[in-house]
């Protein structure tokens, strides 16, 4: 194992060209911790926000900073005291500080990656999956109630959206999803039942649950609240009462329901590009103007 790694970091905050690619000592993990050498990990929209230094209250950050919040690789090292995984396993978390050749996690935070997919494209999963099963299970309650729900997932075609789609999908709802021509094929394959063009045709209403998945101005944001019973949102808050915002977390037992969904074909992880490490800095440029779309991986292996 080298004793030198690459990460890509923040020393502070600005635009795009504040990313360093430095060489670090690979860390030790300490008592209830394993070290992981990354497969890849993966772009997330928060990325530039922490980047920029507009998370910085939110997700108290000490620069400098590793970015990236994926983890997908092989268990590396053991701290003391760890007996739930062995060197050679698997894994997958979401951690701060993912986009580095070698990551330190809590052991509690790693599940076991899927088998059916590359590794790497298992970097895909934490941030997006977690946040997705979330909104769909735990703040929308999608099947809970029983099926036939209809629900909107505004922004569609990005990571979490995919995911949510297939998700309240699985849980029996009526998905109606919103995405662009370039993205609209790739929504209706993984299982929407309506596609709409935000482009050129408005919303639908009479909605029971309103995913809010996307960054959009607050006057747009506003007008989704008319359109569902309950309105959640991970980007752009929405000020009405029937309206709640949320933030993903960590969770280790929900990534193993993932995994399981995927090993059982139930779930596709859609990657719509891979780059290399040093790729960040123009791929956070693309991402401020909007030129990006889906799932989009890092790889870390021979960076």
């Amino acid at each position: 194992m080298s004793r030198t790694m690459r990460a890509a970091r923040v020393h502070a905050y600005g635009g795009p060209d504040v990313i360093r690619y430095d060489e670090l000592p690979v860390p030790s993990p300490g008592p209830g911790e394993v070290l992981v050498r990354q497969a890849a990990t993966s772009f997330n929209p928060s990325d530039a926000g922490l980047r920029s230094g507009y998370l910085h209250e939110a997700l108290g950050i000490t620069l400098p900073h590793t970015l990236g919040w994926d983890v997908a690789g092989t268990v590396a090292a053991l701290g003391p005291g760890v007996t739930a995984l062995e060197v050679g396993d698997p894994v997958i978390g979401l951690v701060a500080g993912a986009a580095a050749e070698y990551v330190v996690a809590p052991v509690d935070l790693l599940a076991p990656a899927p088998r059916s997919i590359p590794l790497a494209h298992a970097a895909a999963i934490p941030v997006a999956g977690l946040t997705a099963w979330q909104a769909v299970h735990e703040q929308a309650g999608i099947g809970q109630a029983g099926s036939g729900a209809r629900v909107l997932v505004n922004g569609a075609g990005g990571g979490v959206g995919l995911f949510a789609v297939q998700l309240a999908k699985l849980a029996g709802a009526t998905v109606i999803a919103t995405a662009s021509p370039r993205s609209a094929e790739a929504v209706r394959r993984l299982g929407a039942d309506e596609v709409v063009d935000y482009t050129t045709t408005p919303l639908p209403g009479g909605m029971d649950v309103v995913l809010n998945l996307a960054a959009v101005p607050p006057e747009q944001a506003a007008a989704l609240a008319p359109l569902g019973r309950t309105v959640i949102t991970i980007a752009t808050p929405v000020d009405a009462p029937n309206a709640r915002h949320f933030i993903g977390r960590a969770d280790a037992g929900q990534l193993t329901e993932l995994a399981g969904l995927i090993d059982k074909g139930e779930l596709v992880v859609e990657i719509a590009e891979t780059h290399p490490l040093t790729g960040l800095t123009e791929l956070h440029r693309r991402a401020e103007a909007g030129r990006t779309r889906g799932k989009i991986l890092i790889t870390l292996e021979n960076s």
